[in-house]
This record gives structure tokens, sequence and C-alpha cells, in this order.
């Protein structure tokens, strides 16, 4: 089978549908009603969504819960999370209703510098390149400035910019590298558009410039982009309170329990491969908010794990000590998010999930995502530490299982009194589904 095909983009949204049903599937009206049936029924409102990206052919529904009882700062929050994976919200709103009698979560924005870089090459002297920088850099930020004006007005813009050698690293390759403030902007494509007019700019200095040869003259702009990185865009989320008042149901001995955390978090610190898995269960937490705030979640992830690697190891995101008897439990994050702009203006949900919120700026949402990881992180914490990760992942898991087999409400009943006093497995329940149907 041959499932090429030319011109797929120029097809009407019924078409692509129908060749798609043909082309892949055995029974293509099956495929065609699978595929409508998660159209929206309001006409304006799907077109929204078709018009987001590229060759639409329905939506992907993910479910939004709320993790209520985040106390940061001093304010309630009730938290909006996106996301697929079983009990990450039941754990957010566990470890938010622990932390809330303890006197909640402190959050702080440490910085909101943004980062944004003109890559080129230069064949030439860079002792005549630094001075040539030196003397056309404030006609390079004055040539953005009808690009900036209007974020200046609100108090950003373009803080600083320098020319950085990298030829040590890479023949020829320098950079201007730039930093930005875009306050309640995500400020993406704020920034790529300031970095395209300085490599325009850039490249028109050079050619009108007097002490240049004809070949340094030549400037070659590769690129001029952003980077996800952002090691100065970093929030710090934490917790702490006495070690006895750890204790409840659970943590009989909250000494114990404290010194496990410590050692837990110890691990992961040194040991990448248990690093990888601790931070993805902080990023469960941070991803499920961007997404219902209609932030970027892949920028972040690769901003994040940059950053846990900015030692030159792999290692921890977050920390915990134990110091004159009191529990401490912190994470410093970097986060580049917004709160105006993009999807936060165009998408229902996300506009009703800022108003859950509150409608926070920018670094108020910071805290909210940093401190959701951190809670998160907590709660896999304390269940690893204690009964093990896996009785109340599996608890939220075997409602899934319920559904790929089409329980009805007399076997569900049946299937959770069972399993309320057997260890519960994929396998387990399947079995128990199966003896419960033989005739």
């Amino acid at each position: 089978m041959n499932n090429s095909v030319a011109g797929f983009s120029k097809l009407t949204k019924e078409e692509k549908i129908n060749w798609i049903a043909n082309e892949y599937f055995a029974k293509p009206a099956e495929a065609v009603a699978t595929i409508k049936q998660y159209w929206n029924s309001d006409v304006k409102l799907q077109q929204l969504h078709d018009e987001f990206i590229e060759n639409t052919i329905t939506n992907f529904y993910l479910p939004m819960g709320i993790a209520p009882n985040f106390l940061i700062n001093g304010k309630y929050y009730s938290v909006p999370m996106v996301i697929e994976e079983s009990s990450v919200v039941a754990a957010a709103a566990k470890s938010a209703k622990f932390w809330a009698t303890r006197g909640g979560f402190k959050a702080t924005v440490l910085n909101t510098e943004k980062i944004g870089q003109v890559h080129f090459l230069f064949n030439g002297d860079s002792v005549k390149l630094q001075r040539f920088f030196d003397a056309v850099k404030q006609t390079l930020i004055a040539s953005t400035e009808s690009i900036t004006a209007n974020m200046q007005k609100r108090g950003g813009g373009i803080t600083s910019l320098e020319l950085r050698n990298k030829t040590g690293e890479l023949e020829h390759y320098f950079q201007l590298h730039a930093t930005f403030e875009t306050k309640d902007s995500m400020g993406a494509n704020f920034i790529n558009s300031c970095l395209e007019q300085l490599a325009k700019t850039l490249k028109q200095e050079a050619q009108n410039h007097a002490d240049f040869n004809e070949a340094e003259k030549e400037i070659t702009i590769v690129m001029s982009i952003l980077s996800n990185y952002v090691p100065n865009c970093v929030v710090r989320a934490e917790v702490s309170c006495r070690v006895e008042e750890l204790a409840e149901k659970k943590i009989e001995n909250p000494q114990l329990f404290a010194e496990k955390i410590v050692q837990a978090v110890n691990i992961a610190e040194v040991e990448p491969f248990r690093a990888v898995t601790h931070n993805k269960g902080i990023m469960n937490g941070v991803d499920a908010v961007i997404l219902a705030t209609g932030n970027d979640f892949r920028a972040v992830e690769a901003g994040v794990h940059a950053y846990a690697s900015r030692s030159g190891k792999y290692s921890s995101l977050s920390h915990a000590k134990i110091e004159n008897g009191i529990f401490s439990f912190w994470m410093e994050i970097p986060l580049a998010l917004g709160t105006v702009g993009g999807l936060t203006s165009l998408h229902p949900l996300v506009k009703t999930a800022l108003e859950i919120l509150g409608k926070p700026s920018a670094q108020e949402l910071m805290q909210i995502v940093a401190v959701t990881g951190l809670a998160q992180n907590f709660a896999a914490l304390r269940s690893l530490t204690t009964t093990g990760i896996q009785e109340g992942h599996m608890k939220m898991h075997i409602n899934n299982i319920l559904n790929q087999y089409q329980t009805n409400a007399e076997e569900r009943k049946m299937i959770k009194t069972h399993f309320e006093n057997n260890t519960i497995s994929h396998s387990a329940v399947v079995s128990f589904i199966e003896n419960l149907r033989k005739p």
C-alpha cells in the first residue's frame, strides 16, 4: 500500500478525513465516525480549534481537573491541571491539603530575564569585530524601537546586548547575546522579531564599516532565535515545618519520615538514573498547570532539564534538609511563562483556568506552577518512603482497566470490593473480570 499523498494541505477537512479513513482503516466509516465524534457542536468554537494548527481533522481531549487548597504566600488557590496520568491531580491535592495546615507554601520569583541570540559567522579579526560592535551597539538597539515601543511602555524591552566570541568552540562563530524583560507575555514572538531586526542591522552596518576589509564586511547570519534555556528566569518554591509537625495517620514516626525524604532527595542529587524519574514527577505537576494555562510545556521541559544539568551532571531539581529540628523542602526552577498573548487569549478553557487562578500575572503564575511541581514531588516521595508508589497509583489506574473492559455498575462494585484487601495489578484485575464473566 502506498500511503503517500500530494497536496494534502490543500484538501478540505472532510477530504483529509476520508483519505485517512480509506487509506489506513479496514472499516473507513467507523474511523470517520470516531474522528467526528470529538468535533465540537459549536461551529465557531470548532473553527477556532481547527485554526490552532495545520491539517486539523479533530480534537484530542485531555481531562482537566482541579487540585484545591493550595496555600501559597498566604493566599488559597484551586489549581487547574490538564493531564492524562492517573493519580497526579489526587496527589497534588493531597499534598496541598497536607501543607495548608503547616503554614502553606512560600514562593519567590528570583529573576525574570529571558534570552535571545543572533548566531553569525565572521571571517576576520575578532578585535576589530569587538570595536565595531562597541561603536554600533546603540544603533543596533535603536533599530528595534518600533518593535519594543509597546513593551517598553509596560516596563519591558531589551535589557542588555553583548557580543560573544565562540570561536574557541566553533570556527568563525560569534553571537549577539541579548536579554529581555517581557512582563506578563511569554514574549517568544517579540524576542524573535527583535533578534531578526538586530541581525539585519548588524549586517547592514558591517557592510558600511570603513575598518573592515571585504571579507569582514560579509557577516553571515546563520539564525536569530530565542533560547528556551532561561537560567535567570527562576522561581523558588519551598515548605518547612518542625519535624514533629509532619506526624499524621500514615506518618507515625515523623523523624524517620523526614530522614527518609532527605535520603531520597540526596540519592536523586547524585544518581542520574533516579534524578530523571524524580524530576519527571516534578514535571507532572508543572506541565499539567502549563497546559491548562496555555503555555508551552515543551519549551519549559527543555529549559528545566538543561537547568538540572548545569553542574555538568544531571541532578535533582528539589532539595531537602533537617536543621535545628526543622524539616525544609525546596526547589528552584526556570520558568518562562505568560498570561497574555497566544492561547491565553484564544482558548476558552485557558481563559477559564486563568479566571480560576484569579487572573494571575506572569510572575504569580510562575509561583503557582513551581509550587504545584514541588507538591507533586513531595507526594511522590511521601508514597515512595511509606506505602510505596503503587498503592495509590494502582487504585487510580484500576478505573482505566475497568473502562477498557467496559465493566457495568455491578461488576465495578464487586471488583472494587475485592481489591480493597488484595494487591492491585493489571493482570489481577483482568483475571478477576474474566472469572466474573465466566458462565
